[in-house]
């Protein structure tokens, strides 16, 4: 997932062959040093700042097909802030560390889904915010590798749910918080998996967490250790008491529909019409990134 192959190549090739194209400052010694612009063999072209033959300090490089980085480099490595405009019209601007986003970036992907937060080895990694553009729904809280893992917010148009998620799926006690005033407290629980007599030639597909709603109280506040709370809450008051058989489920209404708290709510795939975010990253990050800018020389 580098842009280095093609003027790496023609680098060490000129020294040795005199191939490419070069207008700039030079060391004593006959290598690209300072300020200078380069024409590629392959088309591709630079200009910023050498040192010792090296893409070092702020530049610009800009492939053939029409993706583009700029920023600052390092032994010909982007390494600190940067933008890279890829083919497809997605964008990244962040950090990057020896050629990987790494650090605080904006990634916008080309569906117009964004994430803002932390990264880790081209990956979303730590606390970040990923928005649904379809939808406006969003993703606050940890990742891991990628995925959404950890304590978190998914925010929808009049609701909300507070809670743990484990390798991008809701698990756990949680609560949804609905904007008339009252919360619906629960659990994540990950259904057996029931044993066929005869054995699959493939594995069957892991069943979605199904929620189990406890009780609805007034506004409360939440922490990722709830269930230490759960025994100490105190009562409803007498005049603002549940009756027993609603505990269990809740009505509310987004777009003039009533619906009820289900996994499919919680799910990134419903929300991003059909597309997780394990197969979007492996769309638009290998898909775009690894695949079409290594296309173009690297």
């Amino acid at each position: 997932m580098s842009d280095l192959g093609s003027e790496e190549g023609s680098e060490s090739a000129e020294a040795a062959k005199g191939i490419g194209e070069y207008e700039g400052d030079r060391n004593s010694e006959g290598q690209r040093h300072g300020f200078g612009k380069a024409l590629l063999p392959n088309g591709d072209t630079y200009e910023g700042e050498y040192e010792c033959g090296l893409r070092n300090g702020p530049g610009t490089y800009r492939f053939k097909s029409g993706a583009l980085y700029t920023g600052t480099y390092l032994q010909n490595k982007k390494h600190g802030k940067g933008v890279f405009f890829y083919p497809d019209g997605s964008k990244y601007a962040g950090d990057w560390v020896h050629d990987q986003r790494q650090g605080y970036g904006e990634y916008l992907y080309a569906n117009g889904d964004s994430y803002t937060g932390e990264w880790a080895n081209n990956k979303r990694h730590g606390q970040g915010t990923y928005v649904y553009k379809d939808t406006g729904s969003k993703y606050v809280g940890c990742w891991v590798n990628g995925i959404q893992d950890g304590p978190a917010e998914l925010i929808h148009r009049n609701y909300r749910f507070k809670g743990r998620f484990l390798n991008g799926k809701p698990l756990g006690h949680g609560k949804f918080i609905f904007d008339i005033g009252c919360e619906q407290h629960g659990e994540y629980i990950q259904p057996v998996q029931e044993k066929e007599e005869e054995e699959e030639e493939e594995p069957p597909l892991p069943l979605e967490p199904i929620w189990k709603a406890s009780e609805i109280t007034k506004l409360t506040p939440w922490s990722p250790h709830y269930e230490d709370l759960l025994a100490s809450r105190e009562s409803a008051e007498a005049g603002g008491a549940v009756a027993e058989e609603d505990k269990n489920s809740i009505n509310f209404t987004e777009e003039g529909g009533g619906q009820e708290p289900s996994s499919e709510v919680l799910d990134p795939e419903s929300e991003a019409g059909g597309e997780g975010e394990e197969r979007r990253e492996e769309e638009v990050n290998q898909g775009q990134e690894d695949k079409e800018i290594t296309d173009l020389g690297e």
